[in-house]
């Protein structure tokens, strides 16, 4: 499926699918005299390995020229300043309730006014990588922020021969017009002192306002793609997805949920000591049909932390572009990169498809289970949930831990355990949409739920090895579950040095607290934002349930 790039002149109007205000506002600016078009990502790395500040490291980009590269490119590396994360509080979703599209709209057309001072780069790239599915996204960005724009290209897919044929031939959504998102990194406002990043997702355009940091952008275009998707029939996962091919011609298909430091990158690329075949489709944004239970992965690279990765780490040799690191000479006087996040939290790189040898672009086989990674100290490190309703539930009310990843506003505890709806902070509709879709994938297409829980058990870590063992005797079909306690619809498989004892009545105190904490999280949702998170009846009697089973 293809967005819709141009109109008939009897299409366009008031009242019109793709034209609302702010859409109308983000699309003219890029027909500016002041916008130059940048269509190859070797334009694109030019530009950013002459614009000031940039880091011209003498790590090589291996084998850059099998995806639009020079043979000679470099990995660059930019520094964003002090702002190194994600800024939540900044985001404004039209149809949310407070969020003021009248005020917003001004701003923005004073925002756009002041860019006509600068030259503009525009760009263009796929998000979707098979004819399934796949939008067609643009860019617009002043001069001097060149590596985000780089870093924007490579994180999507660029216009290669082979997918803009792919994009030609795969079927045109009519309802759906191409994504239009306008950034401005500089952009100051004294009622928006961490940026303002404003979403229209119903007609796919975005403001990036005083953004210097890349993950926003790519979170941000990614966001708009996943609300397409969600109207399209399809669930929308922040998340990785394998495939297990075992002996027999048989596989198994495991998807796993979890916020930025979680492990689900983890767990996606784990090799498990090469005992399988393994095939990957990515590790952070994909999408699964509704019908037919197939997957198809929304970005070609992986925008992964370098906190794990030493500056001789065999897995640099995949970078492509780097954020948010600092750099020194090495025995030879290269200019090499410094990783670790020694000069900071949540340094960043993009590596290269290449990085996973096994990877595809579209799994076809439907999910055979869907993995809640939480970091609740209550619950031990694997239970599989029955029933659909509440497997649905306890997605909707993952919790885990803040990472470094996140940009917090003023007073937020950063130790604080949270609950984020399928682990997707990016969803720009409204929360029941989600409930439904992973409802019926457990209904429906008998999809199995688990939970695995990567942080401590009551004050031990849970450790990697635990985790990735867990997950073989499941692929393996030798795990052996059994009902837990006196819940009815939870199940668990007894891990050496985790098993819960249900008589400490500590214990039995911690996980009430915590499964209410889940219920209360429901129940706010009836009011908070207006009832744009509401979940129905159904996902809070699930959870009530699993309360009243807790002696």
């Amino acid at each position: 499926m293809a967005t819709k790039a141009y109109f008939k002149r009897s299409e366009i109007g008031k009242d019109k699918p793709g034209f609302s205000t702010t859409r109308s506002i983000v699309e003219a600016a890029f027909y500016g005299n002041n916008v130059v078009k940048v269509n190859t990502l070797k334009e694109a790395y030019a530009l950013a390995k002459d614009s000031y500040g940039t880091i011209v490291t003498d790590m090589p980009v291996y084998r850059g020229e099998e995806f639009g590269l020079e043979k000679d490119a470099k990995v660059l590396l930019f520094n964003d300043g002090s702002v190194t994360g994600r800024c939540a509080a900044a985001r404004r979703i039209t149809g949310s309730k407070g969020v003021d599209t009248a005020d917003l709209d001004k701003k923005l057309m004073d925002a756009v006014y002041h860019m006509r001072y600068s030259t503009l780069y525009h760009a263009e790239v796929y998000i979707g990588l098979d004819p399934d599915f796949m939008v067609k996204a643009h860019l617009l960005i002043p001069e001097g922020e060149e590596n985000i724009l780089y870093s924007w290209m490579l994180n999507f897919q660029y216009m290669s021969e082979q997918y803009v044929k792919m994009y030609k031939e795969s079927k045109l959504m009519e309802d759906e017009c191409d994504i239009y998102i306008v950034s401005n990194p500089q952009w100051e406002h004294e009622e928006h002192p961490l940026g303002l990043t404003y979403f229209n997702t119903q007609s796919n355009c975005a403001a990036l306002l005083g953004m210097k940091y890349f993950g926003e952008h790519k979170k941000g275009t990614l966001t708009i793609a996943w609300a397409i998707a969600n109207r399209q029939g399809y669930a929308s996962c922040h998340g990785g997805q394998k495939r297990y091919n075992l002996s027999g011609g048989k596989s198994y298909v495991a998807s796993v949920f979890g916020l930025s430091g979680s492990g689900k990158s983890t767990i996606t690329h784990a090799k498990h000591g090469n005992k399988y075949d393994v095939t990957v489709l990515h590790d952070d944004a994909f999408i699964i049909n509704l019908e037919t239970g197939s997957s198809v992965a929304l970005e070609p690279t992986y925008f992964d932390k370098t906190a794990d990765y030493p500056t001789n780490c065999e897995d640099n040799r995949y970078l492509l572009t780097a954020q948010n690191c600092s750099a020194t000479l090495d025995e030879e006087g290269k200019v090499v990169l410094v990783t670790e996040d020694i000069r900071n939290g949540n340094g960043r790189a993009i590596k290269s498809k290449l990085w996973s040898p096994n990877r595809v672009d579209k799994i076809d086989e439907a999910v055979n289970a869907i993995f809640w990674i939480m970091k609740d100290p209550t619950l031990p490190p694997i239970l599989k949930i029955k029933g659909a309703e509440l497997a649905s539930v306890m997605g909707a009310t993952l919790a885990t831990k803040r990472s470094s990843a996140e940009r917090l506003a003023p007073g937020v505890d950063p130790d604080a355990l949270v609950v984020e709806p399928y682990a997707n902070p990016f969803r720009t509709y409204p929360l029941a949409s989600d409930y439904h879709n992973f409802k019926s994938l457990v209904a429906n297409k008998q999809v199995d739920c688990y939970i695995l829980n990567t942080g401590d058990f009551m004050g031990k870590k849970v450790q990697p090895a635990d985790t990735l063992g867990i997950l073989e005797k499941i692929v393996e079909n030798k795990a052996e579950f059994k009902q837990w306690g006196n819940f009815s619809n939870i199940e668990i498989m007894e891990w050496d040095g985790f098993v819960p004892d249900l008589q400490d009545q500590n214990y039995i105190a911690a996980l009430k607290a915590r499964m209410q904490d889940r219920v209360h999280f429901i129940q706010s949702r009836e009011t908070d934002k207006g009832g744009y998170d509401r979940l129905p009846s159904d996902a809070l009697a699930a959870i009530e349930a699993v309360v009243k089973e807790i002696h």
